[in-house]
């Protein structure tokens, strides 16, 4: 749509949209190649909040790479007055990936303060995914008596259709009590974690949650071929909600789609799940190794 009507702005937001859908799916080739299309639509006086995306983007392949320090780098300048990234508007939506990348490259103090600053300006209004975000960053800065409280308290947020940000407070859980030596315990939020990041697709970080599992002493099967690696979210929401008994209409009307849209998606959903019919969704949503609970957090 952009590129048809010569919208510059609206081709960069999509393009930074596949650079961290790519990252996440471990596809960091890809996504560097998205990064640059859509560094050459942005780079303007004001655009400091597509300048921020970016640098997200290119933040989170980073860690996803398993190279924290350039992670920091790229996210850093979200933080950093005079910057040309630079917006405190944006800042709390990646909290979780900056307070990672700096612990983990020796800036402890930088996470405390935006944590500090995040906590300030979020406090009137008690938004249950911030609060996650904000408990998961000051875990993995607390000493090991406090650490586990604020796991705790991360995992008790009221966050359960923010599955990507949850696994990735689970995968931390598991790890810190891992080398807490509570190897059984570990086991348990590593698991979970490594079932939704197989159902997202989000590689690099089932691979960490399978890395995880085997230093706790558990062998892990291969990640196995996903119904989520045919279909695009949208198409997966729209499967669910169709399988769970929902006309064409009542689905457009939740997802803000026309019904003829919702019959465009469907008709591309069939070959993928191998049917023919409406009537063969159910049994094929039902036989992919999804985690059940995601799939079901789709069709809410």
């Amino acid at each position: 749509f952009g590129e048809e009507t010569g919208h510059a702005i609206w081709v960069a937001a999509a393009t930074i949209v596949q650079a961290r859908l790519a990252a996440m799916r471990g596809n960091f080739e890809a996504a560097e190649a998205h990064a640059v299309r859509a560094e050459r639509l942005v780079l303007s006086p004001g655009s400091s909040f597509w300048l921020a995306m970016l640098e997200n983007a290119r933040g989170i392949a980073a860690l996803g790479a398993g190279r924290p320090a350039e992670a920091y780098e790229h996210l850093q300048r979200v933080h950093t007055p005079g910057d040309p990234a630079f917006n405190t508007s944006l800042q709390f939506y990646w909290l979780v990936d900056y307070v990672e990348a700096a612990a983990s490259c020796g800036q402890e103090a930088a996470a405390l303060s935006i944590i500090e600053e995040v906590e300030r300006h979020s406090a009137p209004v008690a938004v249950p995914w911030v609060q996650m975000m904000l408990y998961h960053g000051k875990a993995l800065l607390a000493s090991p008596n406090r650490a586990e409280m604020f796991f705790q308290r991360g995992l008790g947020t009221a966050a359960q259709n923010w599955p990507f940000l949850r696994a990735r407070l689970l995968l931390a859980y598991g790890g810190w009590l891992r080398r807490q030596r509570r190897i059984a315990e570990a086991r348990v939020p590593l698991r979970t974690a490594r079932e939704v990041f197989d159902a997202l697709g989000a590689s690099p970080w089932s691979e960490r949650a399978r890395l995880e599992l085997r230093a706790a002493g558990e062998a892990t099967r291969p990640r196995a071929e996903l119904i989520l690696d045919a279909l695009t979210p949208q198409e997966l929401q729209i499967a669910e909600l169709a399988a769970g008994g929902l006309s064409n209409k009542e689905i457009g009307a939740r997802l803000y789609l026309s019904h003829r849209t919702v019959g465009y998606h469907l008709h591309r959903v069939f070959p993928k799940l191998g049917i023919t019919a409406r009537a063969g969704l159910r049994a094929a949503l039902d036989r992919t190794p999804q985690a059940p609970d995601l799939r079901r957090r789709s069709a809410e």
